[in-house]
């Protein structure tokens, strides 16, 4: 079993659902990642989601955009995260970590030495944006070979059929864009969200995430009661580059990230059996 599948599972029979922070790796600074990581799973993180910077982030919202512009410009590239992850395993071997970015950065090194260097590190998954399921085969063997998740998104307009062939191809949990349009915009129909996890689950026993929109525990604990997790990352990523605009160190900055995910943490838990 992966860590990933372990920890739904594990979060499942405690009645709980998994909080899955995702920060931008190299965003504030490269030093700044590795300690953000261990303060978001001191917060309550089930899970860790690391944005890959990218020049043309095409899924992402003003927020995300930015982040990835300044961790480009900080130096951050594909290998200075695998690293980043080697050194989160130096303390903590327990907590589940993925990969979101996009494809260009795993084609150019390769996905057979992506998946080497990525395992060798301590990496649990992936998720590339921009990869369809029928492009997925040389990847999904790679990863599989290593022992890896790979992630796949599902998003409202997804229609029925193409979503059997998505969660086919899909292992860990199945990420649902609860919104149309990019990271960070608009507000959550949990009515909507609940047809569409519906949708999803008569297709596969995989957990199902939701992501994009979710900017407090309000919103947290809402779309908890729906699905098997929620993922948080602009209001994140947003908060620390506020912060810091205003003359907060990094450190600061990083701390009041920290503190809204615990609270997000204890709003979801508010619900737990």
């Amino acid at each position: 079993m992966s860590r990933i599948a372990g920890r739904f599972q594990a979060l499942a029979e405690q009645g709980r659902k998994a909080l899955i922070p995702y920060i931008v790796a190299g965003d504030p600074g490269l030093d700044s990642t590795v300690p953000m990581m261990h303060q978001l799973v001191a917060a309550g993180a089930d899970v860790i989601e690391l944005g890959v910077p990218f020049s043309d982030p095409m899924s992402e919202g003003p927020v995300i955009q930015l982040a990835h512009e300044r961790a480009l410009a900080n130096g951050a590239r594909l290998r200075d995260v695998i690293a980043m992850v080697r050194e989160f395993r130096e303390q903590d071997q327990d907590t589940p970590v993925l990969l979101m970015g996009y494809a260009n950065p795993v084609v150019h090194m390769g996905f057979a030495a992506f998946a080497d260097a990525a395992a060798e590190a301590g990496l649990d998954a992936l998720l590339t944006v921009d990869i369809p399921p029928e492009e997925v085969t040389a990847v999904n063997a790679e990863l599989a070979r290593v022992g890896m998740d790979n992630i796949f998104l599902i998003a409202p307009t997804t229609p029925d059929k193409r979503v059997g062939v998505i969660a086919d191809q899909a292992s860990g949990f199945i990420y649902y864009v609860s919104l149309k349009g990019v990271t960070g915009a608009g507000n959550i129909d949990a009515a909507d969200v609940s047809a569409n996890i519906a949708r999803i689950r008569a297709h596969t026993d995989l957990p199902v995430a939701v992501g994009f929109g979710i900017k407090d525990a309000a919103s947290a604990r809402t779309i908890a009661a729906l699905a098997d997790g929620v993922v948080v990352g602009s209001a994140l990523v947003n908060l620390v580059a506020q912060r810091i605009e205003s003359g907060d160190s990094q450190e600061q900055a990083m701390g009041a990230a920290a503190a809204l995910l615990k609270e997000i943490r204890q709003g979801i838990d508010a619900d737990a059996s």
